[in-house]
């Protein structure tokens, strides 16, 4: 087996200048300081970045809603003027029809913002649309949605309120003798 030799690097203290190892201490340690100054003024920057998105977040969602709303109290104003009428046996017909107007006014809003109105009548029931209140007997098949109870309604794809259903049980009901 052979034997490594190793050569000892021996160094001379004489030759180390301490002039330079003092100016090359000093300069790290100046460029410590600086990369600790950048680090803590960056984590500075950031945590008032995420203050003020989370700000930002929190007034976007209290606000976002503003321009419904304010179409929905335009619904409100014609409702309460429609309320403060006289009604009676002549003006009736005009203020049915002002009611379905104002009817027909809240759900041009709910359209323009993409709200729509589930249709659940006589639809095989899915749990993903509809919510089953009651099962009661029907000519129809079984898991057929029978009468809606309260309508549902999406806003593009996603279900915000399934329809509240009564659905068939699948029995025949029972027809009363007289």
């Amino acid at each position: 087996m052979k034997e490594k030799k190793t050569k000892k690097v021996e160094t001379d203290e004489t030759n180390v200048n301490p002039d330079i190892v003092e100016k090359t201490l000093e300069q790290a340690e100046i460029e410590i300081a600086e990369f600790k100054d950048k680090w803590l003024r960056t984590l500075a920057e950031f945590e008032n970045y995420r203050k003020n998105s989370f700000k930002e977040k929190q007034d976007w969602l209290k606000y976002a809603n503003e321009k419904i709303i304010l179409d929905i109290c335009e619904v409100l104003d014609n409702f309460e003027r429609a309320l403060s009428t006289k009604v009676t046996a002549k003006t009736i017909e005009p203020f049915t029809k002002g009611v379905n107007m104002i009817f027909q006014q809240l759900e041009g809003i709910l359209k323009k913002n993409d709200v729509i109105k589930l249709d659940a009548s006589g639809k095989e029931f899915d749990p993903n649309f509809h919510e089953a209140l009651a099962h009661t007997p029907s000519d129809l098949p079984e898991n057929k949605i029978v009468a809606v109870i309260q309508n549902g309604y999406m806003i593009g794809e996603k279900v915000i309120r399934p329809s509240r259903v009564a659905v068939s049980n699948g029995e025949k009901p029972e027809t009363e003798i007289d």
